[in-house]
């Protein structure tokens, strides 16, 4: 997955509230994805974390007062907001958010606030009464108009249920809204909308009984992972998978057969720049489906007669001839000749690049975290080492992005 926050330069407010010990967490999340976090403290804050923990987790030295030293030496406000990429107040208690609101610049973190150029996002902390006070939704209010993101429970898809609202939302859920706003505003994939299928597809027999395969939809998530951390509305269509997405995704559609996956995928890649075909998707189903259990004494032997089912590869790869700046790419799983086979499924079904896997490849294939993969294309074959499937998904993405650009 693409990590948006590396490098990125943090200011972490921090106020007096009891859940100021979160902020530790926050910290802790923000350095490990490789963001510089610099904290400016409250008075009141110190009373609820000191500030040696907070420089211990951030390597800096934390800013409190205007005047460093009584020397003349003093921090700049000025020079803290235009360092930062973002500035997180959290937690932001009702004294603060009123404080930020009304511009009452009595103490550091808001004078920070005021010269921020960057993008400012608030956690409010207090209990249910103080929150629910209409001078709180007022300021709250004043500071969504100002262009702040209030990231409160249940913002947006970020839903975390279980707390209520008033509590500070949970440092994972907060890391998680930042990555979702920078992948929208500065990633290589921004503007572009990508349709990735993922999973099994199950073919029914009859009521009980389907013909399906081991796919579990790892590969196909973890691209529509990537795809959106890198700013991508991704349309996900799925049939029964065993894995989540960690970034909100522009659209999922859940389907079982083939035949559904087809006319899901058929009518996503209408609004399409690209599409991921990474579905292990059923080449035949029965030809009849049973309305009720076939019982095993009234078959004896028993036969099974199938039918070709649709082919989503083909079929997009034909609707791409009318739309020259699309992109198409598909998966190839063999187990004997495979790069030949490949190649020719590339041709055949008017790909852009295929990905190649092979089951004779310790890690690879269904039911692991790990794949090992090759990128042909027109002009040859690139082999890529065992990787994590998160990895294995900015390599194919890397890849897509070039070709979405050459096209452009």
């Amino acid at each position: 997955m693409a990590n948006v926050l590396n490098g990125k330069k943090i200011v972490l407010g921090i106020t007096g509230s009891i859940a100021a010990y979160k902020a530790c967490y926050l910290i802790r999340g923000l350095v490990k994805r490789g963001a510089e976090v610099q904290v400016v403290i409250t008075p009141a804050g110190k009373e609820f974390i000191t500030p040696i923990t907070l420089s211990a987790l951030t390597s800096k030295p934390v800013i409190s007062d205007f005047f460093a030293q009584r020397d003349g030496t003093w921090n700049s406000h000025v020079d803290l907001g235009l360092w930062a990429d973002a500035m997180i107040v959290a937690p932001a208690t009702a004294s603060t958010i009123g404080k930020m609101a009304n511009g009452i610049a009595d103490n550091m973190l808001v004078t920070t606030y005021l010269s921020a150029k960057a993008p400012v996002f608030v956690a409010p902390a207090m209990d249910l009464d103080m929150y629910a006070h209409p001078s709180t939704q007022a300021n709250l209010d004043k500071l969504r108009s100002y262009g702040n993101h209030i990231i409160e429970p249940g913002t947006g898809e970020l839903a975390s249920h279980l707390v209520g609202k008033g509590r500070m939302e949970e440092p994972d859920n907060i890391i998680l809204y930042l990555e979702q706003y920078f992948a929208g505003h500065e990633g290589d994939l921004t503007g572009r909308t990508i349709l990735v299928t993922a999973g099994p597809t199950y073919e029914k027999i009859d009521p009980v009984r389907f013909i399906g395969n081991y796919s579990t939809g790892k590969m196909g998530v973890a691209l529509a992972d990537e795809c959106a951390s890198r700013g991508a509305k991704v349309i996900l269509v799925h049939g029964p998978i065993q894995a989540a997405p960690h970034f909100p995704l522009y659209k999922q559609v859940a389907v079982e057969s083939a035949e559904q996956m087809y006319e899901a995928a058929v009518d996503a890649f209408a609004e399409a720049d690209a599409a991921i075909l990474t579905a292990a998707v059923a080449d035949y189903a029965p030809a009849q489906v049973a309305t009720e259990k076939v019982k095993r004494e009234q078959t004896g032997a028993f036969s099974l007669p199938l039918k070709p089912t649709k082919d989503i590869a083909a079929a997009l790869g034909e609707r791409k001839r009318a739309s020259a700046g699309k992109v198409l790419v598909g998966f190839a799983l063999e187990t004997t000749d495979e790069t030949h086979h490949a190649q020719d499924k590339l041709e055949r079904k008017n790909l852009d690049f295929i990905v190649l896997n092979s089951l004779n490849d310790a890690g690879a294939g269904f039911r692991y975290d790990t794949n090992k993969i090759s990128l042909i294309d027109r002009e040859g074959k690139t082999d890529f080492p065992l990787k994590s499937k998160a990895e294995v998904a900015g390599d194919i993405v890397d890849r897509l992005a070039e070709v979405l650009n050459r096209k452009s």
